[in-house]
């Protein structure tokens, strides 16, 4: 196999002003935009096991009629279905710009629609400060235990594939499709809640993001396989993710854990039913023998990730900020673009997660660990 990342060790500090070394995932002499966004390593610092905290739904808060964010008598500003299930662009709106009531709708039209996407937008030139201030208004802001993060910015976990950077494809050289529905870091006992994600240089074509409706894939369900699912938890494990990373001689900061999610989860604010499995992280279904287990997932995953009448797909542009919920999406990078063509294969971006409440199933089942 080919080099997959180019890496040089520096001497830096982080946010506690403590001496670290850090991994440098790129070559700087290739970059000279957003360089500080690039993916680096913090190869020292470890996190403590993620405490369990109150959390608050900012879509609580929400006018179900969205007057502040959707205004009827504002004809700049449009939202548009992208698909009927799941999607929605709006246009005429700066996330930069947006104040409580606006972000409040916000978050409850993420969470009606799966993923709301942004056009035009000032978001990647504000500075970390301000980003970082946008997504915590969402929520507390998740640390990925081995990704690429932002040099100063542990929270902001870097998205990078180019030529000097083939690290994100993974494995993915010897299975048929770089493609791979997931939920964010789903084995954590508070799940991500909303995720945004900025996109700063894209090739000219290639390199869209997917996203799959959990909601649609439970409502197509039938009955009688809805109420059995209903009662059922499944295991979502970061422990492949943690030995994977190891392996290839990153540092992982936080130790993996295990969580059982129920596989139906209602939605805190919405109190939609979503399926909540995901082919990323989840292992196996608790109390069915091996057999029953991995035959309803797979039947589970090739629904959600086959289904293209419950998706949507979005072509980025580096003024293009998408934000999604995790709670009652499954998303995918689809990295059909060419790394090795100079004209084609840069695409680098930045993903702040946050993260959410501990998921509650169906008659308030809850999950376990």
């Amino acid at each position: 196999m080919a080099q997959t990342l180019t890496t040089t060790i520096q001497d830096a500090t982080n946010a506690s002003g403590q001496p670290i070394k850090l991994a440098v995932a790129y070559d700087d002499q290739v970059h000279k935009q957003y360089s500080e966004y690039l993916p680096v390593y913090d190869t020292t610092t470890k996190f403590p096991a993620t405490e369990l905290f109150e959390f608050s739904d900012r879509g609580h808060n929400a006018d179900p009629n969205k007057p502040n964010l959707l205004p009827k008598d504002n004809d700049s500003i449009h939202a548009t279905k992208l698909t009927p299930r799941v999607g929605t662009e709006i246009s005429g709106l700066q996330l930069s710009q947006l104040n409580d009531d606006q972000k409040d709708e916000l978050a409850l039209l993420i969470a009606e629609r799966g993923v709301v996407v942004f056009r035009q937008q000032d978001f990647k030139d504000i500075g970390p400060a301000k980003q970082k201030e946008f997504g915590q208004y969402f929520g507390r802001l998740h640390v990925h235990p081995v990704g690429a993060h932002v040099k100063d910015h542990i929270e902001f976990h870097s998205i990078y594939l180019g030529k000097d950077n083939l690290y994100r494809l993974g494995r993915s050289n010897t299975r048929l499709t770089t493609t791979g529905y997931h939920s964010d870091v789903s084995y954590e006992h508070q799940t991500p809640a909303i995720t945004i994600l900025t996109m700063l240089q894209v090739p000219e074509t290639g390199g869209d993001t997917g996203w799959a409706s959990q909601v649609a894939a439970y409502d197509r369900l039938s009955e009688p396989f809805k109420r059995f699912l209903d009662g059922l938890r499944a295991e979502h494990s970061g422990y492949g993710q943690a030995e994977n990373a190891a392996r290839d001689g990153h540092f992982v900061r936080r130790d993996p854990v295990k969580s059982d999610h129920p596989i139906v989860r209602v939605h805190p604010v919405t109190k939609q039913k979503a399926l909540f499995v995901n082919p990323g992280f989840t292992k196996r279904i608790v109390g069915l023998k091996d057999e029953e287990s991995q035959g309803i997932l797979k039947i589970l995953f090739k629904h959600i990730s086959a289904s293209q009448d419950i998706q949507v797909r979005i072509k980025w542009d580096d003024r293009t900020v998408a934000l999604w919920d995790n709670r009652v999406t499954a998303h995918t990078a689809i990295s059909d673009y060419d790394v090795g063509d100079d004209g084609e294969g840069l695409r680098q971006g930045f993903r702040i997660t946050t993260l959410g409440e501990v998921p509650t199933g169906v008659d308030g089942l809850k999950s376990q660990w």
